[in-house]
């Protein structure tokens, strides 16, 4: 008897750990809504493996695509709300989409806990190298006097891309076919290969390959210029008046603990604050959020406040999906 009381008692010993380990205790997934090479993936990557050193656990990027980000935040959605799984988006696929898709089967803002904002992404209007226009203004005349003739590429209905899109040709009264892509990172690939001629795109995109000189950019979305590319007007400078920068954020499912949540949030403002990562952000012409900017009540109200914002101009143009 006394032995067996012993096992009994070892084998709970031995089981307690698995029970009352803290968070996290394995690899934590995190959802993108676009495919690989895009400007959400490569936050994703970057802040995420920043953060899984904070935590001491490896981030698992899972790209999750198409129709502009829904699927993988209906995915998000019904995970269990436990940590181990949680989703970056951005104002296209958490904001927009909210508007677009009238029937979501989910509630964008009800059935998932902000974690917290990230950096936004000031926009580039760029063009393969085969567009003969020099200046944005060139552009505008160019897009305007062909207007069968040119393609622009977006990451489906509601993405980033496609509210850049929609914002330039308000400002500019310009009118061409878009192309709605699985990601920007795909969407980039026809722009260099000249198969779409015109992109309005996330300077984490887009920056690189003007630095390398494979496409022209024309002018920055956001109201000043970037210190990542001091030399590229605004679109205000540049006699279009028009501002959209793409901001970013990290949700849970509804239903996760507020202790996770806090400490998932405090991964993040640390990986921010991380100078190596900082540095890769300004490289990529990101605008970081504070840390009081960063707090779950902050983000939430800020994504009520970007709904408020965007619907009226979104129910405007009539876009709508199924």
């Amino acid at each position: 008897m006394l032995r067996r009381q012993l096992l009994a008692a070892t084998l709970v010993m031995a089981a307690a750990p698995a029970f009352g380990q803290a968070y996290p205790n394995k690899p934590i997934t995190m959802i993108v809504p676009f495919a690989a090479g895009g400007p959400t993936d490569l936050i994703a990557r970057i802040v995420g493996e920043r953060m899984g050193k904070e935590l001491g656990q490896q981030f698992i990027i899972e790209n999750v695509t198409g129709a502009a980000g829904t699927i993988a935040m209906a995915k998000l959605a019904r995970s269990a709300p436990d940590g181990y799984t949680i989703g970056i988006g951005h104002v296209g696929t958490n904001v927009a989409n909210a508007v677009i898709y009238t029937k979501l089967g989910f509630d964008l803002l009800g059935d998932l806990e902000p974690i917290a904002r990230l950096p936004a992404n000031g926009m580039l209007v760029v063009s393969s190298n085969n567009v003969p226009a020099k200046s944005l203004k060139e552009l505008v005349e160019y897009l305007k006097a062909n207007p069968d003739k040119v393609s622009g590429g977006t990451a489906g209905i509601g993405s980033g891309a496609h509210l850049g899109a929609l914002a330039f040709n308000k400002a500019t009264g310009v009118s061409y076919q878009l192309v709605p892509y699985r990601g920007t990172g795909p969407a980039m690939q026809d722009l260099l290969a000249n198969q779409i001629q015109v992109m309005v795109d996330q300077s984490a995109n887009s920056l690189p390959q003007v630095q390398a000189g494979k496409i022209r950019a024309y002018a920055v979305t956001s109201a000043k210029r970037s210190p990542a590319m001091p030399d590229i007007p605004t679109a205000a400078e540049a006699g279009y008046p028009m501002e959209v920068s793409i901001w970013n954020g990290l949700w849970a499912p509804k239903g996760t603990p507020k202790d996770i949540i806090d400490k998932l949030n405090a991964a993040a403002v640390t990986a921010l604050a991380d100078p190596a990562v900082r540095k890769r952000m300004d490289e990529l012409g990101l605008d970081t959020p504070t840390p009081e900017q960063m707090k779950p009540a902050a983000f939430a109200a800020f994504q009520k406040a970007e709904l408020a914002y965007w619907k009226p101009i979104l129910e405007a143009a009539g876009v709508k999906a199924e």
